[in-house]
């Protein structure tokens, strides 16, 4: 009775294709543009050097004709994906039928049951969300294709346009990324490697899961020998066969974030039609270098980040495990800190035996101490080891993420590592110029494409705070100006009363605004902020680069407002630039097919604050990193910066430059409501973010600091009043605006220091 039931399901489901095949016809695009398919020139795009890091075109990956693939690459994929391809006219009926029958048993669309022809049809013309119109175009472009082009001809587009995984597109791109050859040279075992990664590239990427790539290969194999393309003995060969993997270099997607930014401008500015098909040249602000190493920063600031929440967990698992077990027959370039997935091979209280990338070696206890505290997937509750063992985590059979730490003859040694959850973005920028020298909008382009650099507006808590005390230089305050921070309490709030408090609940009493803004005092930088007004701030806020609506309340003195990096990258290089705010610019210029420029752009700046409010809010924020809240951010030599965390440590914030660059770096997790944690400040969580990528972008530079500027003089006052000192014993040295010293002395009077503009200063 079941079976019956399930035959007229069956049949039902087959007259509903039928009886939608014409409603849908008139939406299924022509394939004659198929048949005369021939490769458009895109958009080139050039790094700051002028070498080319990208090219935005419709065809993605290297064309490579037919007779270029493999006879065994061919077999693989009909065998794993459409066995009977020469057999049917763009449709398996038999399969296609079978799909549909689970799909109804599964209240789901989960079964696939496509033919290569209806992939190539999806992939040419269709989107790939599942539903049943597309299905129904899909299967209608499939016989359009079939009566229209050879089995060849399908098969070349489709090798041609298929997704591997990891950037590469066709079969000829993914050689060269897998295995560093062209297509025409790869093995048997190495075919079936790539004929069964179009199923989904992400699950079976032997850099991504090894055990799962194996064992699809080894499906793929089973396919092929059932289907009669290989003999027993090929297929035993091939499973047994080592794989050399090329190394996969994290600059492969390093660029992608910046040229996704661009192409996003291109697009605007010259629509799809001529950015994809115009042959235009693209020259670009990217700096290659600092592109790397803004990456790099950010994947090793958001991995420590994450340990610090806890230890997830194994990412799977592998029964029956030996040392010698077939997907450890696959071998890897490896270099120190390159990041892999192994297979636990044994497990003691001190050590494990893990093998990864075809390598074997040891993960010792102190180099996983971080996850003795082990997160519960299903609740979310926090378990802690006090006399942690490996054995507390690990098991023969687990699969981990590990880090190479080194790497000496068989003397090979791992680190405990996990993908992290949180995410973050960074945004590098000559102050001088406004190029756009890097931009990381994620913790991973292939995990996620959402440029967070750009697009992501997070409340940038403390790091809003620059502004509102160069607001008050700019109207009369002085670093030395005192303001009183006691309790406060203003109209409003959820009680009915707004009652702003420091980070630590504590108050000190008279305070000069060089310390409030180290120390990132909340209850000063509000009365200051109504001292200033609220309007005056706003206004000041708009000429040095915040684009964003704020509100008209003191609460933008606590971050209130949301702001991308890049505007927050802006905004402190207007500081770093002696005042003169410039305009973000990553592309310098654009030329056509034949040569001509079609747009240049030079750096294009305005006076937005005046030169000597420039220099005091530096020298403050350079006391920031010095002894306030940005001490991580120190890189040993002249910088000036801000931490920030938005409330409940959702957001964490460091923005800071030297004279030379600016960087921008956030933290946070996509779900605004999800809290990095307790502690997760911004100059915890961003700061050593910003550290490690400045360090690395400057490390050939000579270390310079900010120059002095003309109407600035230096004076000795008491730091408990703010008032000229007449005992130099007991004073600290403070920069003013010439003519806003104080008048006033502590004690008896004492000279006044008039400097000299140079480019040296304490």
């Amino acid at each position: 009775m079941r079976s019956k039931t399930i035959i007229i399901i069956g049949v039902l489901i087959l007259g509903f294709m039928a009886g939608g095949y014409l409603a849908v016809a008139k939406g299924v695009p022509s394939i004659a543009e198929v048949k005369k398919y021939r490769a458009t020139e895109g958009a080139k795009v050039y790094a700051g050097d002028d070498t080319l890091i990208g090219e935005f075109k419709i065809e993605k990956g290297i064309f490579v004709p037919i007779s270029n693939i493999p006879q065994h690459l061919k077999n693989a994929l009909i065998a794993v994906e459409d066995s009977r391809f020469y057999q049917h006219k763009g449709i398996d009926y038999i399969g296609i039928g079978r799909a549909l029958v689970k799909d109804i048993l599964h209240a789901s669309l989960k079964e696939g049951g496509s033919t290569i022809t209806q992939q190539l049809a999806k992939i040419m013309f269709l989107t790939p969300e599942k539903t049943i119109q597309r299905k129904l175009r899909e299967a209608q472009l499939a016989i359009k294709l079939e009566k229209e082009l050879s089995k060849n001809e399908i098969l070349e587009l489709y090798f041609n346009r298929a997704y591997f995984g990891h950037g590469a597109y066709g079969a000829e791109s993914a050689s060269r990324l897998y295995f560093g050859k062209s297509v025409s040279h790869i093995t048997l075992p190495e075919a079936a490697l790539l004929a069964g990664l179009v199923k989904a590239p992400n699950t079976y990427s032997p850099y991504n899961n090894l055990v799962r790539a194996k064992e699809r290969q080894e499906i793929v194999l089973a396919r092929m020998e059932e289907e009669g393309y290989i003999k027993p003995s090929e297929r035993s060969s091939a499973k047994d066969r080592p794989i050399h993997l090329s190394s996969l270099r994290s600059g492969a997607e390093a660029n992608n974030y910046f040229l996704e930014y661009v192409r996003q401008q291109l697009e605007q500015k010259y629509g799809i039609e001529m950015v994809y098909k115009g042959g235009l040249r693209v020259y670009t602000t990217l700096d290659k270098s600092a592109q790397a190493y803004a990456q790099r920063a950010l994947q090793e600031g958001l991995r420590e980040v994450d340990k610090r929440k806890g230890w997830r967990g194994p990412i799977g698992r592998k029964n029956n495990i030996k040392e010698d077990d077939d997907e450890h027959r696959v071998s890897f370039a490896a270099s120190i800190g390159d990041i892999a997935s192994g297979t636990v091979l044994s497990a003691n209280p001190k050590e494990a035996l893990i093998k990864a990338r075809g390598i074997t070696g040891k993960l010792m206890l102190a180099d996983a101490l971080w996850a003795s505290s082990v997160i519960d997937r299903a609740s979310g509750k926090i378990t802690s080891f006090k006399n942690f063992k490996l054995t507390d985590i690990l098991k023969k059979g687990d699969i981990v993420w590990i880090k190479f730490k080194t790497i000496g003859g068989k003397n090979v040694t791992f680190s405990l590592e996990q993908e992290p959850e949180v995410e973050g973005a960074a945004v590098v920028m000559e102050p001088e110029t406004g190029f756009i020298k890097a931009v990381v909008g994620g913790f991973s382009f292939t995990k996620s494409e959402y440029n967070r650099a750009v697009l992501a507006k997070r409340q940038p808590g403390s790091a809003i705070k620059p502004i509102i005390y160069a607001a008050a230089l700019e109207h009369g305050f002085t670093p030395a100006s005192i303001i009183k921070d006691e309790p406060v309490s203003y109209p409003g709030g959820p009680g009915g009363e707004w009652k702003p408090e420091n980070y630590d609940r504590k108050h000190y009493g008279p305070t000069r605004l060089r310390d409030a803004l180290a120390y990132s005092r909340n209850v000063v930088t509000v009365k200051l902020l109504e001292a200033v007004g609220i309007g005056k701030v706003l206004s000041f806020a708009k000429d040095v680069g915040i684009e964003a609506e704020m509100p008209r309340d003191l609460t933008i003195a606590l971050g209130s407002i949301s702001v991308t990096p890049l505007e927050m990258a802006t905004v402190y290089s207007t500081f770093a630039n002696g005042g003169v705010r410039i305009k973000p610019i990553a592309v310098r210029h654009v030329t056509d097919a034949k040569g001509e420029i079609l747009e240049s752009n030079d750096p294009e700046g305005f006076d937005s604050i005046s030169p000597q409010t420039s220099f005091l809010i530096t020298s403050m924020m350079k006391d920031v990193i010095g002894y306030g809240t940005g001490m991580r951010a120190n890189i040993g030599r002249p910088a000036a910066g801000k931490t920030g965390t938005s409330n409940d440590y959702k957001d964490a914030w460091f923005v800071g430059y030297t004279p030379q660059i600016v960087g921008c770096v956030w933290v946070g997790f996509d779900d605004m409501r999800r809290s990095l944690g307790p502690g997760e400040v911004g100059g915890r969580a961003a700061a050593p973010i910003w550290a490690n990528l400045m360090r690395n972008m400057l490390a050939d530079e000579p270390a310079s600091d900010f120059p002095m500027v003309n109407g600035i003089i230096k004076a000795p006052i008491d730091p408990a009043s703010g008032l000229l000192s007449a005992d130099e014993t007991k004073a600290v040295l403070e920069y003013f605006k010439e003519g806003t010293q104080p008048k006033e002395y502590s004690k008896s009077p004492v000279k006044v220091e008039k400097i000299i503009p140079s480019t040296d200063y304490d």
